[in-house]
């Protein structure tokens, strides 16, 4: 048992830390438990319910901290002699004392948005030797300075959601603290129940007998402990949140909750609601006075809750109208819906919040200049897959209503669902989402977060982000994931935990489970289906040895954020390479095909045991279901009944041992050369080795018979290392193959290795280039320069833009972004932010270079997002990554469809004429949103991959 001394440090909380107190003496702090007695915590029976609720949360949380319960009174006793007063800006009498007898200074409140004050008071009066008052400048203002301690003394927001323990303290104590909160950077922050079956139904069902208000109370805790206040409910049929249980919108209110309805759900009516009420066509045009009835019920059972009521009209089901469907008539729709509002509340219209959703296809609408009255906030949103599809113009930033943004972590639609892990990177988030603050987006922020877990990392980072926009910078993301795994397991083992978070939503990033085939990553090309799963399989060891190291009540926790979405997504990965590696020595005639068909029903096997484990094992049993949304085996956008297997092949082999071989990055597999008896003479070639980049190459020697193999590999010169030169298999090995620079005689050009087996010999080539020119940057490796985009030499900073970095962010490294986000386009001249990288090529040549960036969509609507690029003194070549992009993405063209899946685009420049040498790459910052991941420059034909060649060697 320890004792804590809680510390707020000023002046912002969210640099607040927990310090454990060895001794007994409080040393003036404000002791909450204590040998001398125990605060009591207080408030008034005429505050909103709201507050009855947080303080009866505070206790409970200082009982999870200390096993002891603070009283909770509604009236102060000098029998007390420590106070927490939980209250609302004018509602406490105690604490308008307080104010009038200059001890508290509550003008900091007045007429502000959900801010709070904590404060320790010295002899408050009373008979009282000390107070805490926790003043908010409305109900849920005072409920965050609440959650706010909570947090701080070690109570997880993710305690029931994520079954994270709090540790323990004999005595708790807070420093004695004045701190005034800031208002929430963004007004309206929350999240959007959605895709929600068969995983969060079927848990929701079995634990409180389906979405009811229990069910939403935990929903509604977790919301106010992340300091959020929105909430789009579950709406996937049969569900009516109104409906199927009547409290429900009355307990989001007692929690301070906002209720809304979905993008295509107007006026507090559930889609299922129209089929239950049988109304008919859904169809304005035909149908109107039945769907106004409707209309009407939904805001008449709104009552005087507070609401954001969702306004306009889609098709039937989350379809688009009719093609018919014109601008006119959804204004006509939005005018007859606001004097249906306007009639029920007896207030004018303006009077109660609404909400318009720019989704699909009603953008276009926008696009085509429709607008709706000034009052009515205007909700963007993304395109399903993390990327802004629209943004205010400049001109209209003052718009009265102000702007929304709807963005994506789970997706049901095209081109692939993904629904099953989390596949998000917070760095993209904080990239997008700072994008959409700068241009004004700061009236709502609400994420589809699908079925909650197991997406609690970025539901945790786009909430706080929202709460303090200003706080998250993208040097400092990388300390979030240390700061949100110290909050959740301790320090020790945090800088660990964020490391294992950070890799492994990045590799889940580079393509969606859902979207994985054997065809994703290359087996031949670059290692790279071996570097994959080499990623995968460094962080399951290091994350063992922390579940191994972790105190066992952490134990439950980690398995559900960091261990078991780890684990079940390497599986995935595991399987699906293997199924790759199956196809690929069947094709060889490799008889290791058939180890690995094996293997791939052994991985697809244990991704059901993993489910089971999740669902049996974890925490009791608590969170079965979780885990049951298909994943494996799509054929289309939705997806398929069952987990299906990949295909795999047997083949069937020689009964001798019979030697096969191939060669890293070489013209042919080898075995296209041997004859059917195996007496052919067939040679091969390696690439270039060179003294520069001194590779290391591997020929690969595989079995294509029953038997096992034995073979000797033979360098008929000095200078060739070989990391073994004979061996017995009964699959395959792997030799590596080097070049001691050092002995190699002055011209030449060209080596030889001889492999032989039984009667069966055969040559390979080892060409050699000793002539190079000087070299600096990054090398040219056999016709490639690969260069991650952050590893600039030098940034010549513009007048009004710079190129930032963003930590982790991407397929493979980090990227650059251009700051700050909503700045005018630049010029290509040196008023403008440049970036220098140097590299060198072996020969004359034309170059095409590709420059990978993230998919953003044309947020502007303008002819695209732009950057420039060029070689040494060149003319810089204006790149419009939108290049192409016609179709709107509601339509799914390939384009969009590709980007999304790839989470990459590709531009293209060429360059002519470049001498061999060392030469500067140089890169102009023109329009803000234009994310750069890395670069490959190219002197001919890049080898199939899907994250393109690693990055090339760097010499001084």
């Amino acid at each position: 048992m320890r004792y804590l001394l809680l510390i707020l440090l000023l002046p912002h909380i969210v640099s607040s830390q927990i310090h454990f107190d060895t001794s007994r003496d409080n040393n003036g702090n404000f002791p909450i438990i204590s040998d001398k007695g125990n605060a009591a915590i207080y408030y008034d029976t005429s505050e909103n319910i709201l507050i009855k609720k947080s303080v009866n949360f505070l206790a409970s949380d200082i009982e999870k901290v200390t096993n002891q319960k603070p009283k909770v009174l509604t009236n102060i006793s000098p029998d007390n002699k420590n106070v927490i007063i939980v209250a609302t800006l004018g509602k406490n009498e105690f604490i308008n004392k307080l104010e009038k007898q200059n001890k508290l200074d509550l003008t900091p409140l007045e007429n502000k948005w959900e801010k709070f004050i904590l404060k320790t008071i010295e002899n408050p009066g009373s008979g009282i030797e000390k107070a805490l008052v926790i003043v908010g400048s409305d109900r849920r203002g005072a409920a965050y300075g609440v959650f706010s301690l909570s947090e701080k003394m070690g109570v997880s927001p993710w305690h029931y959601w994520a079954d994270v323990p709090t540790e323990k303290s004999k005595s708790l104590s807070l420093q004695n603290v004045n701190f005034i909160s800031k208002s929430p950077s963004v007004k309206y922050r929350g999240i959007f129940l959605n895709d929600e079956s068969p995983s969060l139904r079927n848990w929701a069902k079995e634990k409180f007998g389906g979405f009811n208000h229990e069910f939403y109370e935990k929903v509604y805790e977790l919301l106010l402990r992340k300091k959020a206040n929105f909430l789009w409910p579950a709406m996937w049929l049969p569900t009516v949140f109104a409906e199927d249980d009547p409290s429900n919108p009355k307990v989001a209110d007692e929690y301070g909750i906002v209720i809304s309805t979905s993008h295509h759900e107007p006026m507090m009516r559930a889609h299922d609601e129209w089929g239950r009420y049988g109304g008919g066509a859904w169809n304005y045009e035909t149908n109107k006075k039945k769907l106004q009835k409707f209309w009407k019920g939904g805001i008449e059972r709104m009552e005087d809750y507070e609401s954001i009521v969702t306004v306009g009209m889609r098709g039937d089901g989350d379809e688009a109208m009719s093609e018919g469907a014109a601008v006119e008539l959804l204004q006509e729709v939005i005018e007859d819906q606001r004097n249906i509002i306007s009639e029920v509340t007896q207030k004018p219209a303006e009077e109660t919040p609404q909400v318009w959703a720019i989704y699909k296809e009603v953008q276009e609408y926008y696009d085509k200049g429709m607008r709706v009255d000034d009052d009515i906030t205007i909700l963007f949103s993304d395109d399903n897959w993390g990327n802004i599809r629209i943004l205010p113009k400049k001109e209209d930033r003052g718009y009265e209503g102000g702007y929304g943004m709807y963005y994506h972590f789970d997706y049901v639609g095209a081109p692939v669902s993904y629904r099953w892990q989390n596949v998000t990177q917070i760095e993209r988030v904080w990239e997008q989402m700072k994008l959409s603050y700068e241009w004004g987006v700061d009236e709502l922020w609400l994420a589809n977060v699908g079925d909650i877990k197991p997406m609690e990392l970025p539901i945790s980072f786009y909430l706080d982000m929202a709460w303090n926009v200003d706080s998250f910078n993208a040097a400092d993301l990388p300390e979030y994931y240390v700061d949100w795994a110290a909050k959740q397991f301790g320090s020790k083992h945090a800088a660990d935990i964020a490391e294992i978070l950070s890799l492994y939503t990045k590799y889940n990033a580079r393509r969606t489970h859902e979207m994985l085939t054997p065809s994703t990553y290359s087996v031949s090309n670059y290692r790279e289906a071996d570097r994959v799963l080499k990623g995968f399989r460094q962080l399951i060891e290091k994350s063992l040895v922390i579940m191994q190291n972790l105190p066992g009540e952490y134990e439950d926790a980690y398995q559900q954020l960091v261990h078991a979405p780890l684990e079940m997504s390497a599986n995935v990965n595991e399987m699906y390479i293997a199924t790759a590696k199956n196809q690929y020595y069947a094709e060889l005639g490799a008889k290791v095909a058939n180890k690995y068909a094996d293997s791939v029903k052994i991985f697809f096997e244990k991704d059901a045991k993993l489910t089971e484990r999740f669902h049996e094992e974890i925490a009791d049993g608590k969170w079965n279901h979780m885990m049951s949304q298909t994943h494996l085996g799509y054929t289309s956008w939705n997806h398929p009944p069952a987990n299906k297997m990949p295909s795999i092949s047997y083949i069937q082999v020689r009964d001798t041992a019979t030697l096969g071989y191939n060669i890293e990055h070489g013209t042919e597999p080898a075995w296209h050369g041997f004859s059917v008896e195996g007496d052919g003479l067939y040679s091969e070639s390696f690439p270039t080795f060179d003294p520069i980049n001194d590779q290391k190459y591997f020929i690969e020697i595989f079995n294509r018979g029953d038997r096992d193999l034995s073979f000797e590999i033979k360098a008929k010169d000095p200078w060739i290392k070989l990391s073994s030169t004979k061996g017995t298999i009964q699959y395959t090995e792997k030799i590596d193959v080097s070049i001691n620079w050092d002995t190699v005689p002055d011209g030449e050009t060209m080596g030889e290795i001889e492999i032989s087996s039984k009667g069966q010999k055969y040559s390979v080539e080892v060409p050699l280039r000793t002539e190079l020119p000087k070299a600096s940057g990054y090398v040219e490796n056999n016709g490639i320069v690969s260069i991650e985009a952050k590893h600039f030499k030098k940034q010549q900073r513009g007048k009004n833009v710079s190129w930032e970095v963003i930590p982790n962010l991407g397929r493979t490294g980090s990227s650059v972004a251009i700051t700050p986000m909503d700045a005018e386009r630049q010029k290509p001249d040196e008023s403008t932010a440049i970036l220098k990288y140097d590299f060198t090529i072996y020969d004359d040549s034309d170059l095409h270079i590709e420059t990978y960036l993230s998919p953003t969509q044309n947020y502007q609507k303008n002819e695209g997002l732009k950057f420039a690029i060029a070689i040494d003194d060149e003319e810089p070549q204006i790149i419009n990554i939108n290049e192409g992009e016609i179709k709107p993405d509601w339509e799914y063209a390939d384009w969009w469809s590709k980007s999304v899946a790839d989470h990459i685009k590709k531009s293209i420049s060429k360059h002519s004429n470049i001498k061999s040498g060392s030469h500067t790459l140089k890169v102009w910052a023109l329009d803000p949103g234009v994310v750069i991941q890395k670069f490959v420059i190219r002197t001919g034909e890049e080898r199939n991959s899907y994250l393109g060649p690693p990055e090339s060697n760097k010499v001084d």
